[in-house]
C-alpha cells in the first residue's frame, strides 16, 4: 500500500482543490438566523401549547473545516469524527456541484 492517504488520492482523482473544500465547508456550516432561533429555543423552557411545536431540526454546527484539520487529513493524521463529517459534507457539496455521485465516509478515510 502506498504512503498517500485515501483522502489526498480521492481529491486528486476527482480534481478537487483542497482550498475549495475549506470554502465549501465555511458556506455549509455557517450559522443562519434559523439556526440561532433553534439554539435559542432549546435553551429556554417550553410549556403549554409551545411544547407541541417544539423544534426537531438540528442547527448547523457553526464550525467549518479549518486549514489545520484539512492539512491533517491530507497528510493522513488522525481526525475526530465530527471533523471527518464536516469534510465529507463539504466534499459531497463540491461533487454535487460537478454533477457527480456523492461518496461515503469510508471512501475518504
Amino acid at each position: 500500500m502506498s504512503d498517500t492517504p485515501k483522502f489526498k488520492t480521492f481529491l486528486t482523482s476527482k480534481k478537487i482543490d483542497p482550498r475549495r473544500v475549506l470554502v465549501a465547508s465555511y458556506r455549509l456550516e455557517r450559522l443562519t438566523r434559523d439556526d440561532r432561533a433553534i439554539k435559542r429555543s432549546k435553551g429556554t423552557k417550553v410549556e403549554g401549547a409551545d411544547a407541541a411545536t417544539k423544534e426537531t431540526r438540528k442547527p448547523h454546527s457553526g464550525r467549518p473545516v479549518t486549514p489545520r484539520s484539512l492539512d491533517a487529513a491530507l497528510t493522513g493524521k488522525t481526525l475526530s469524527g465530527p471533523t471527518k463529517q464536516r469534510i465529507l459534507r463539504a466534499v459531497n457539496a463540491l461533487l454535487e456541484a460537478k454533477k457527480q455521485e456523492k461518496v461515503e465516509l469510508k471512501t475518504l478515510f
